[in-house]
Order: C-alpha cells, then structure tokens, then sequence
C-alpha cells in the first residue's frame, strides 16, 4: 500500500467508526426517544429509524471497504441534513447549550472525499474487484 492508500483507509475508518457508534448510540438511548426529539426539531420522526439504521449498516461498510464511494455519498446526504436543519442556527463553534457544525463540517469533508476517490486499501471493493478481474482473464484467455 502506498502513502495515498494508507490517508484512505485512515479517513475511511475514522469516519465508519464515527458513524458506527453514533448509530449504535441511538439504539442504546431508545430509537422511540430518538424519535420524538426528530419531532420536536420539526423532523418526521420515522426519519430517525432510517438515520439510526444507516449510521449503523453504513458506518460498518465504509469500515470493512463494502462500496465505499456510494455509502460515503449516503452519509453526505446525511451530514448535509444534520447540518442544515439542526447545527447551522447554533453557528460554527455553537452556543451556550447546542453545538456547532464544525465536527460535522470536518466529517461531510471526509464522506464527500471518499465519495470522490473511494478506498482500495485493505477494502472489500478490492478483494471484490480483484475476483472479478480474474475471472475475466480466465474467461478470455487470448487477452
């Protein structure tokens, strides 16, 4: 692996790890109290099952490598909505009880890098494509 390879894998851990646990996090509180402070801020609370469970499912895929530049878009699409309707009135560094959108900020830059470059190093996307490579050389022989 190269030093570009290493940032990736780097990046991509920090940021399924983060996921991880913050989805983690909403099941151990109760998705029901998750639920109603979505609510409260205006949101569907249904929306909160969805945000939970995509922590989770993506945060574990960006982690092992699994379609690392699609799930890094999905968690774009998160943070965008994290930012947007809860962090951005608090400012960047927040106010006396609500914090600010820098950590979420630092975060979107990750999901939106890997969704550019995605992440071979020591990634289930290699192992896949590395299969896949293969069996197109043993089908065509004369390449």
């Amino acid at each position: 692996m190269n030093k570009q390879q290493i940032g990736n894998l780097v990046l991509r851990l920090v940021l399924g790890i983060i996921f991880l646990v913050h989805g983690i996090a909403k099941f151990q509180t109760g998705l029901d109290n998750t639920a109603g402070w979505f609510q409260s801020i205006g949101l569907p609370g249904a929306l909160a099952y969805i945000v939970a469970i995509m922590e989770v499912a993506c945060g574990l895929a960006v982690i092992v490598g699994l379609a690392t530049r699609w799930v890094s878009a999905g968690l774009t699409i998160i943070l965008l909505g994290a930012i947007f309707t809860v962090k951005l009135s608090a400012g960047f560094t927040g106010t006396a009880g609500k914090t600010g959108y820098e950590f979420d900020l630092a975060l979107l830059a990750i999901s939106v890098y890997l969704t550019l470059v995605g992440s071979e190093g020591l990634s289930m996307d290699r192992w896949l494509l590395r299969g896949k490579k293969s069996e197109g050389v043993k089908e065509n022989p004369s390449s």
